[in-house]
Parts: C-alpha cells; structure tokens; sequence
C-alpha cells in the first residue's frame, strides 16, 4: 500500500473542504460578556429539553433568569438565537470530529473514526433539537450545511482510500452521501420512534457494515 506521510494526509483532508460558517461568529462569540456566553450553555440545554419552540423571548429570558436585554444582545430573535445555539454544538461537533483523524491511521479507518465523532451530533438529545428546529425558518439551510460537510469530508478520506488501493474503485461521491446522512436520517422523529437503538449507535453500526463491505480482501 502507498504510503503518505503526515503532511500529505492533513493537506489532502481539509484541501477543497471548507467548513460551514458559523452563525454566531468568533468574533461576535468574543464580544459577548461572560454572562451571556454562560447563557448558551444553558439554552443548549434548554434546547435540547424541547423548551424553546414554544416560548416567546421574555418567556425564556424569565426561565434562564435574565434580562430581556441580555438575550436580545445574543441574536436580535427567537429564531436565530435557537439557530445559533444549535449551530454552536453542531461545529463543537465537527471540530471534535475533525481531530479524530489521525495521521497515523489508513484512509478506511480515519473514515470510521471521523464519521464516529460526527455521529456525536446525533446523539439521543438530536431529535429534540430535530423537533425544535422543524418550525424554524433557515433550519434546513443551517442542517444540509453541516451534512454537506461531513459527506465532502468523508467522500476525501474515501478518494484517498480508492488511491491507497485500500478499497476497490466505488462511486464515492455516492458512498460518502449514504455514511454522511446515516446519522440524521436516524434522528427523525418519525423514524427513531421505529427502532431500538439510538440514532448513533444505529449509524455507527450501519457505518461499519459499508466500510468492512468496500475494504480490499
């Protein structure tokens, strides 16, 4: 097998890749007070209780023990302060996901461990982020985003995979669209609700059926 060093794989990885911006940026995240990004942590939680679709802001703020104020100098609505929230863990997600790629690992199993990692956004607590963000204008925008990411993520470990001679030649624009949407099909509401395991431990599970299905025997 043809051996890559490790500037070579970290080049080949985020070459043409880029990662989805983020709502609330660096920037503006800096320019928050410590109050305030303390307060995003407990709106994540909040979210993911299914505890925001229905409230106005002044409901939230009086829940989370704040000023309207406070809130407002977050995201000037409801909808993009719960867009932001979701957003925030979704790229702690793909950051973490990202760092799982180790330079010593072959192409097949940097994919393994990078999709493990990114199946972390879909763990049980996603459907109710799911559920929240179905009513949300810019929701699926936001979403499709973060999967397309993941799915041009993959397809490079995949291609570099197919130029190793660690899998025999696949379409892998296809193959990386099937493992990059295991995760989020499974978190459905409607499809969750149809089978025992969690949306994670089900795409991780699928994940490695296909990848020990393509390696080269």
């Amino acid at each position: 097998m043809k051996s890559v060093d490790s500037e070579t794989r970290k080049s080949l990885r985020i070459r043409g890749v880029p990662a989805p911006k983020p709502l609330l940026s660096p920037e503006n995240e800096r320019r928050l007070t410590d109050r305030q990004r303390e307060l995003l942590d407990h709106l994540e939680e909040l979210v993911t209780r299914k505890g925001v679709a229905e409230r106005t802001m002044a409901e939230i703020a009086s829940h989370v023990n704040c000023s309207l104020r406070t809130l407002y100098g977050i995201a000037p609505s409801k909808e993009e302060l719960v867009l932001a929230i979701v957003d925030r863990r979704l790229q702690r997600v793909g950051r973490a996901a990202i760092g799982a790629i180790d330079a010593t690992l072959s192409p097949l199993n940097a994919v393994r461990a990078y999709l493990q990692e990114a199946n972390k956004a879909v763990q049980p607590e996603a459907i109710a982020f799911a559920e929240e963000l179905a009513t949300l204008r810019g929701a699926k925008r936001m979403v499709d985003a973060h999967e397309g990411y993941v799915i041009s993520v993959t397809q490079s470990l995949l291609d570099r995979a197919v130029a190793e001679g660690e899998i025999e030649f696949v379409d892998t624009a296809a193959v990386a669209h099937v493992l990059g949407s295991l995760g989020w099909e499974f978190a459905r509401p409607e499809v969750a609700e149809a089978k025992a395991g969690s949306p994670k431990a089900t795409a991780d599970a699928l994940t490695d059926v296909i990848l020990r299905g393509l390696e080269r025997r």
